[in-house]
Formats: structure tokens, sequence, C-alpha cells
């Protein structure tokens, strides 16, 4: 029997002593930190892997560092114009000193999400209508930074705050559409005419880039054509100071030549003859000097008597003249 009891006892010592070195191991994960708080004094963070502790003295409270988001409810605010409005938003935070966590505050969630809704409305208080819809980065920013400068000393970093949703009342909901719709329409109309504008200004600027070609075309060819002219005129007079006056008398055999093979009615004058009119005019002017009336014989001058042969017949018209006529048959 006392056996038994022995026995007995020394199971229960042993289980005891088992349940307490079970109590003093801990394990803390890595995202996790373990306040230990000694007869009620709170010595410190322990962390994470494996972690002794003095059974009954020490007391752990687990506290996870992961970073956690809170929803918000809508929470309803007044703009600086006086506009209701409904804002619902997201907190996300996350706990930098697991001690001052555990005992700074008692519910950090709980005291976030108050200090939250107060600054909401503070911030949007300060702002009007429109600059909430289309300031919302700002106004996340701004609550980030105060929420931020409160909960420092709680030991829980605010990382961001997002807001999800701005309700505003239903006739300015119906407002905001027809402005919307006003603007939308301005724009297209102004995009037209810009566009409209912009073409037009194309179109005159390829009609001045056609024209500005154009005349460059145009004087580069008159150019072009007056340097052909000036070199074609330059090789006529290098290739006339060599000519002699055999080569000018065949020349001018082979024009008559060409005037002769014409259909047309033609009066030829040869050049010869002008200096035969000219000998004439010389002699009448001397023999009105010398008074005489009687018929002379007339010597023509040496200028004119290299003229070799006379058109046996020369026909003029009734009216007499100098040079070349032709009259089309």
């Amino acid at each position: 029997m006392n056996y038994l009891i022995t026995l007995g006892c020394i199971v229960a010592v042993l289980g005891v002593g088992a349940a307490l070195i079970f109590s003093a191991i801990r394990v803390v994960r890595e995202y996790e930190r373990l306040v230990v708080f000694r007869l009620g004094k709170a010595i410190g963070s322990r962390g994470p892997g494996v972690v002794f502790l003095i059974p009954i003295a020490d007391q752990p409270v687990k506290v996870d560092l992961r970073e956690q988001f809170q929803e918000i409810p809508h929470q309803t605010c007044i703009t600086k114009d006086n506009v209701t409005i409904s804002v619902d938003f997201l907190i996300y935070s996350k706990v930098v000193d697991a001690v001052s966590s555990v005992v700074q505050v008692g519910n950090f969630a709980g005291a976030s999400q108050g200090i939250a809704t107060t600054t909401l409305r503070a911030v949007i208080g300060d702002i009007i209508l429109d600059d909430v819809l289309a300031q919302r980065e700002h106004i996340n920013t701004v609550l980030r930074t105060k929420l931020d400068e409160v909960t420092e000393r709680w030991g829980v970093k605010v990382t961001a705050v997002e807001i999800r949703e701005i309700i505003p009342p239903r006739d300015i909901q119906e407002a905001m559409t027809r402005q919307m719709s006003a603007e939308r329409t301005r724009r297209a109309v102004v995009t037209e005419a810009d566009g409209k504008r912009q073409a037009a200004i194309t179109v005159a600027d390829g009609d001045k880039q056609a024209v500005i070609l154009r005349s460059e075309g145009d004087r580069q060819a008159r150019i072009l054509q007056a340097e052909g002219y000036s070199l074609a005129l330059q090789t006529i007079f290098n290739v006339a100071r060599g000519i002699d006056s055999k080569t000018l008398s065949l020349q001018y055999m082979d024009t008559l030549k060409q005037l002769g093979a014409s259909p047309a009615t033609k009066y030829i004058f040869p050049m010869e003859f002008t200096n035969l009119v000219q000998g004439l005019s010389k002699f009448l002017e001397q023999a009105g000097t010398a008074g005489t009336s009687e018929a002379s014989v007339v010597t023509v001058p040496d200028s004119t008597a290299r003229t070799s042969a006379l058109p046996a017949e020369i026909e003029p018209p009734s009216g007499s003249g100098t040079g070349t006529s032709q009259t089309g048959t």
C-alpha cells in the first residue's frame, strides 16, 4: 500500500514538473514576438525561435508583427462647402514596437479606428467637394500622416490609408452627370475644331511647298535654258569667226536654193543689186552736178565689180523695194 502511494506521488511530481517545463518552453514564429512580464513587470520582448521562461514567474503576451488592415465602415462627413458625403476607407498598419503595443494601449486596432474616423472628418471638413473627388491621393497622404503621429506612441506604424468609396447626395450626383456630359460635348467640339484647323494648316503648308518647288523648278529650268542658249551663241560666234567669204557665198546660195524650192511667188533681190543701186545713185549725183543731160555709160566701181551675174529679167511689182518678199499662192 505504501508502495503505491509513493509511486503515485512520484508520478504526480513528474507530471507537474513536465507541465512546468512544457509551459516554460515556447516556440516563437518569425512574424511573432513574446512580450514577457516577470512578476508583473515588462522585461522586454522575446523571439523568434525557442524562448525559455521561468514557470509561474513569467507571463508571456504574443504580438503579431505582420501588417494588418482595418476596414472602416461608411462615415458621414461634411465638406467645406457644406455638402454631406459618405466615405469608407482602409487602414494598413503594423506593430513596430511589441512592448509599447501591449503596454501603451489596450486595443490598438480599436483605438486606430476611432482616431481614423475623427481624423477623416477633420480632413474632409477643410476641403470642398470638388477637391475631395479629385484629390484622393492627397487626402490619403494627409490621413496617413496624422494617424501615424498618433499611433507612433503605441508602437504602431500606419503604412497606408486608402479611400475606397465617396458617395455624394443623389442631387449632387445628377448635377455632376450633367456637368460631365456637357464637358465631354465641349471637348468633342474643341477636338473637332482643332482637327479641322490642323488639317487646313497642313493643306496650306502642302500647297505652299508645292508652289515653292514649282517655282524653284521653273527657275532652275530657265537658268539651264539661258546657260544652254549662251553656250550655243558662244559656239556660233567662235565658228563664225573662222568663216571666210567663200563659205558665206556658199551659204548664201544655199539659202536662195531653199527659197526657190517653196511653191509661193517670190521676188528675189540679190545682195549685189544693192551695190548696183548705190553705184547708180552716185552716178546720178555726179551727172546732176556737171549739168549733162545725155546718157552716159557708167563704169561700175570696183566694189561692185565682183558681181558676176544678174538675173536676166527683173520684173518688179507695182511698188519697188529692196529685199525679198513672198506672196502665198
